[in-house]
């Protein structure tokens, strides 16, 4: 396979890196020519635009900032693309971006991924990034050898849009939880315990070290519909409650914290205080009209 890569910055240089080293053959353009030097010294060939690009590949990988700037590349590529081609967009992205550029390509007869990374700069620079992919699953079979080159797994999510879905809300929850945090750690820091000492614990419990939201406590309730008490809610307010109080009485505000707080109030005004403390998610499953179960 002839491969191009667009966007060679932080990510996209790295990543394209060890798809040369794997021996793939390269094109590759960015908007500055200096970004390319360590790949074309690497036996990469220069090319002096996105059409120039996908006009020289079998697949062609796209990783820029946004919206934007996909719309710009993808401008380019339409006029050099070539029926058969499979185009990676691995931009954070809006989900109708991609699916106007994806409909776009397939009237050119070519097929769009939306492949979001994850991992941050230092995956790239491992090769170690997960990749949501949305677009279809014959053609992801197609060019995984390509993205294994950088990735440590590669995660088919479902219909075109559907890796921008995925990346957008993974995203927002893992920020959330940088907010959360910062809340509990402030918290227990000035209420007398070191943050070294925190850090030590939060990292050694049962959320962080064995992962236990997703490998053990969400199967077994929610995504089930099981409720039967484990940690039941009632003793889940009482603990947001004693929280609460810590928290007034060291003067640390806690807005992400206090909303949390009433939502497990609101779930122990339904009566719901016998049942798992998880039950309190399904207020949110009723506002949105969907059904979290598996």
């Amino acid at each position: 396979m002839r491969i191009g890569f667009i966007g060679l910055g932080n990510m996209g240089a790295p990543m394209a890196g060890f798809v040369r080293k794997a021996g793939f053959a390269l094109t590759v353009h960015d908007l500055r020519r200096a970004a390319a030097a360590p790949l074309l010294a690497a036996g990469a060939v220069w090319a002096d635009s996105a059409r120039d690009v996908a006009a020289r590949s079998d697949v062609v990988l796209i990783c820029v900032q946004g919206p934007p700037e996909m719309r710009a590349v993808a401008s380019g590529v339409l006029e050099g693309v070539a029926a058969g081609a499979v185009v990676i967009d691995l931009t954070t992205n809006a989900p109708d971006v991609v699916r106007e550029v994806g409909a776009a390509l397939a009237a050119r007869g070519a097929t769009l991924l939306d492949a979001p990374i994850d991992g941050g700069r230092e995956g790239a620079l491992e090769g170690q990034v997960t990749l949501f992919v949305g677009g279809d699953e014959v053609a992801l079979g197609r060019v995984k050898p390509v993205l294994d080159t950088f990735s440590k797994s590669v995660v088919w999510v479902g219909a075109p849009g559907a890796g921008a879905i995925t990346k957008l809300v993974h995203n927002a929850l893992a920020m959330s939880i940088d907010l959360l945090l910062a809340e509990c750690l402030t918290l227990g820091a000035k209420a007398g315990v070191a943050v070294p000492r925190l850090v030590e614990a939060f990292r050694e419990g049962n959320i962080v070290s064995h992962n236990m939201t997703f490998t053990k406590r969400m199967p077994a309730t929610l995504f089930r519909g099981d409720f039967a008490a484990r940690f039941a809610l009632s003793l889940a307010h009482k603990d947001f409650r004693l929280t609460s109080e810590l928290a007034a009485r060291h003067g640390v505000p806690t807005q992400l914290l206090d909303l949390c707080e009433a939502e497990l109030a609101e779930a122990m005004r339904r009566g719901w205080g016998h049942e798992d403390r998880i039950k309190a998610s399904t207020l949110q499953e009723e506002r949105a009209g969907v059904t979290l179960r598996i």
